[in-house]
């Protein structure tokens, strides 16, 4: 049977749970002024857009504050302060994003990188397939069926695209696999689009029967080991995929 813990001690861990909260929440400031410098000094256009957006709100409130009036018009000038910085926040989240996604673009294990990131539930499975010039076929699970997502040279990449395919059907039966090619081709999805492309296909299964196909497909394993591709397409990748999560979340 397990022992109470006394008063002091859950003060203690109660303190020492604030404590790596405040710790969290600082590294995560100092994350998030680090990339707003990095992006300012590539993107010219940063503070101009974020400083439109922020007055255009904020006098548009005012302005409609006063023409209200009476207690109307000391709510709305604190809301358009808050709904300004929002904004401009979320337009630096944005143009952040577009532009590691641009630096990302073309490099080996890009698409593993932007899988690794996507919102919502999918299941990824990195270089299920791979050939020796970093080509790589990845395997998403999610709502629309199976999904093969492959990255590098179109001729390389479409042969092992097909070999995952036939491997994959024997097992899954009726469960739609659709498959993409990344890259900027006719035909291809560009990096940038790439979840925004996933999210538009139609929901062909439950969250069990993504389950099921799980286990199932875990049978078939890979056939590279789990160093044949990169961690990310950038040196500096691991900061600015945590500035996405951090936007993400607020």
């Amino acid at each position: 049977m397990a022992k109470s813990r006394t008063p002091a001690q859950t003060k203690a861990l109660k303190a020492e749970a604030k404590a790596a909260r405040k710790a969290a929440s600082k590294q995560r400031r100092t994350q998030l002024w680090q990339a707003f410098q990095m992006q300012r000094k590539e993107d010219k256009r940063l503070l101009p857009y974020m400083i439109l957006a922020f007055v255009l709100i904020v006098g548009l409130s005012v302005a409609f504050g006063v023409a209200v009036g009476g207690f109307t018009m000391y709510l709305l000038i604190p809301l358009g302060v808050v709904l300004g910085a929002l904004v401009a926040f979320i337009i630096f989240g944005r143009r952040a994003q577009k532009s590691v996604y641009k630096k990302a673009e073309g490099q080996t294990g890009a698409a593993a990188w932007a899988l690794d990131n996507l919102r919502g539930k999918w299941r990824v499975t990195p270089a299920v397939a791979a050939t020796g010039n970093f080509d790589a076929v990845h395997r998403v699970i999610g709502r629309p069926g199976v999904i093969f997502v492959g990255e590098g040279a179109p001729n390389r990449v479409k042969p092992l695209l097909a070999q995952e395919k036939k491997r994959t059907a024997r097992l899954v039966g009726d469960v739609p696999i659709y498959d993409i090619v990344i890259g900027n081709g006719e035909g291809e999805v560009p990096l940038s689009k790439l979840e925004r492309h996933l999210n538009k296909l139609p929901a062909n299964i439950s969250v069990k029967q993504m389950d099921s196909l799980e286990s199932k497909l875990v049978a078939l394993g890979t056939k590279v080991g789990p160093g044949a591709l990169p961690k990310g397409p950038l040196p500096a990748q691991a900061k600015m995929r945590g500035v996405g999560r951090t936007v993400r979340r607020r």
